[in-house]
């Protein structure tokens, strides 16, 4: 029993001491370097166990290895045994762990880690963590886009560990969280150190299409592109260059985005100063087109000072058309100052006053009757625009086509495109209209035939026609009508059968109306008119006298 006994015993000290002194496998343990031969080093990892590891193991990326016999290093024990009856260890996998529970701590802690970025991996690169491998994205690497990674390339330095798996074996680091936070805090200390309204130095860092970015010493302000000078400025390119030293004003300082808005222009004389005094009201000056618009222009007076030459007021006679199509960018055009507005930093101008109104123009050259000759533009339901002298358009009204044809009938006989001759009726230069005439050429032909005819008068015509309503007559060219009871006093001879085609008789002039240019004509009306005046003159209607016997009184007296 007491032999039993000690058995028991001896057999659990011995176990005992094969679990203290008996390393574990996929643990890490440590040993010693005994010798070094053929690329490899020889461990001790104890009971009576060696191991070997390639140097290799032992170097940090971009370095030798400096394992030396006689140093204790920590390895991890794949197997205790293997058919060569050595232990199976690993260097590598030792960092790995140790790595693995150092970044742990410094993950959950929020602290930086260092390493060094040894490899290019699709999206990004591999950082060596002190054992432990992880993924740098491309879009980490800086806080502006990288070309050449290859002076970062082994270089030790600080990483934030963004993202850990150990059971997947994936970790994600930034560099760029690093430069930010870094970043931040020089920024904090420039910014604190610039006032608003200082002037400093900085150089051209970026170049965009709205401004330039400019380095102040470790932060960046924007320099807007309408804060780079007076004048306007289509593109930062034209004033700056990248790399370029610069004198600027800090306009603007936000504390809380650490946003800094500089400008340039402000550190020049502001030409809007002398605006007033160099172009008064009404004065001409010469400037250059710099931008156009669909309602106007925009012309540089001077570096600085740019007025709108609006739509309305580029052209007299061009009206509703781009002006695009009047001036082209970089024209220098002869401008007349409208109005300024030195609040609103506007001047208003005006191309068409430095030229001479084509009305007023037209109006002294060609006074009321002068004749003129001009292609027809356009037919209206209300007369003709023909096209005259200084790119103007004059018209002729319906009611100026023709003296003998309704003015609807008259403009059948126009076609666009046609010449005509016209002669000038008026001028009305503000409200820019010219009145043509067709019809007054060559003057007015029922004024000059009827200048001496008064209602009353005793005229002969000519019978040109006979009708059964009356005889159609003809004086001077004018053509008249005379009824059937205007043919004569005597009922029975209101025949006009008994005239002829040809026949000259008198008639007296009963009306003349210039607007249906018409003589109102009646043989009835003139012998009336004789037989009062005989009775006047050789009796009177109570004498006793017969008709006949006065009439041929008067008969004898005419013989």
């Amino acid at each position: 029993m007491a032999m039993d006994k000690a058995m028991e015993e001896f057999e659990a000290l011995l176990n005992e001491s094969f679990e203290m002194d008996t390393p574990q496998e996929g643990s890490v343990v440590k040993g010693k370097v005994i010798a070094i031969e053929a690329g490899q080093a020889i461990i001790d990892v104890g009971y009576k166990m060696e191991g070997r590891v390639d140097l290799k193991e032992f170097a940090n990326p971009g370095e030798a290895p400096t394992i030396q016999p006689g140093d204790e290093v920590e390895v991890y024990l794949r197997q205790v045994e293997n058919a060569r009856g050595e232990a199976v260890i690993s260097r590598e996998m030792a960092r790995r762990e140790e790595a693995w529970d150092r970044l742990e701590k410094a993950y959950a802690n929020e602290e930086r880690v260092e390493g060094a970025i040894f490899g290019r991996v699709k999206g990004g690169f591999t950082v060596d963590l002190g054992g432990a491998v992880a993924f740098l994205p491309g879009s980490q690497v800086d806080v502006r886009p990288v070309r050449d990674a290859g002076p970062l390339m082994g270089l030790k330095q600080p990483f934030q560990v963004l993202k850990m798996d150990r059971r997947r074996g994936n970790i994600v680091v930034s560099r760029r969280a690093i430069l930010e936070e870094s970043r931040a805090e020089q920024r904090a200390e420039v910014i604190g150190n610039l006032t608003e309204g200082q002037t400093v130095d900085g150089v051209v860092k970026n170049i965009t299409e709205y401004g330039a970015f400019v380095d102040l010493g470790g932060v960046d302000g924007l320099l807007h592109v309408t804060d780079m000078a007076w004048r306007r400025v289509n593109h930062p390119s034209e004033i700056l260059q990248i790399g370029e030293t610069v004198k600027v004003q800090v306009i603007k300082i936000n504390k809380e985005t650490h946003r800094i808005s500089l400008g340039m222009k402000q550190l020049q004389e502001d030409p809007w100063d002398l605006v007033g005094a160099k172009y008064p009201l009404g004065s001409v000056h010469q400037g250059r087109v710099t931008n156009i618009t669909d309602y106007g222009a925009f012309v540089e007076l001077e570096p600085g000072v740019e007025g709108l030459v609006h739509v309305s007021e580029m052209s007299w006679t061009k009206k509703n058309v781009h002006p695009g199509k009047i001036v082209s960018t970089s024209q220098e055009v002869d401008v007349m100052v409208l109005e300024i507005d030195g609040a609103k930093r506007r001047v208003s101008l005006g191309l068409k006053q430095t030229m001479r109104n084509p009305w007023e123009v037209f109006a002294e050259t060609h006074p009321e009757g002068t004749e003129v000759e001009g292609e027809v533009k356009n037919i209206t339901e209300f007369g003709l625009f023909i096209g005259l002298p200084g790119d103007i358009d004059g018209m002729v009204h319906l009611s100026d086509l023709s003296w003998d044809e309704r003015g609807e009938d008259a403009i059948q006989n126009y076609r666009k495109g046609d010449m005509v001759k016209a002669v000038v009726s008026e001028v009305d230069i503000d409200k820019e209209r010219i009145s043509l005439s067709i019809k007054n050429l060559g003057g007015d032909k029922f004024a000059e035939a009827v200048g001496g005819v008064k209602r009353g008068s005793i005229i002969t015509v000519n019978v040109t026609a006979i009708e059964d309503g009356g005889i159609e007559v003809e004086y001077e060219g004018m053509k008249s009508f005379i009824r059937r009871s205007d043919l004569s006093r005597d009922r029975s001879e209101q025949r006009p059968e008994r005239f002829s085609k040809g026949d000259k008789v008198d008639v007296r002039v009963t009306n003349v109306d210039s607007k249906t240019r018409r003589l109102g004509l009646s043989i009835k009306a003139r012998e009336i008119a004789e037989e009062k005046e005989a009775v006047e003159q050789y009796g009177s209607s109570d004498s006793g006298a017969s008709l006949g016997d006065i009439l041929g009184a008067a008969l004898k007296g005419d013989r």
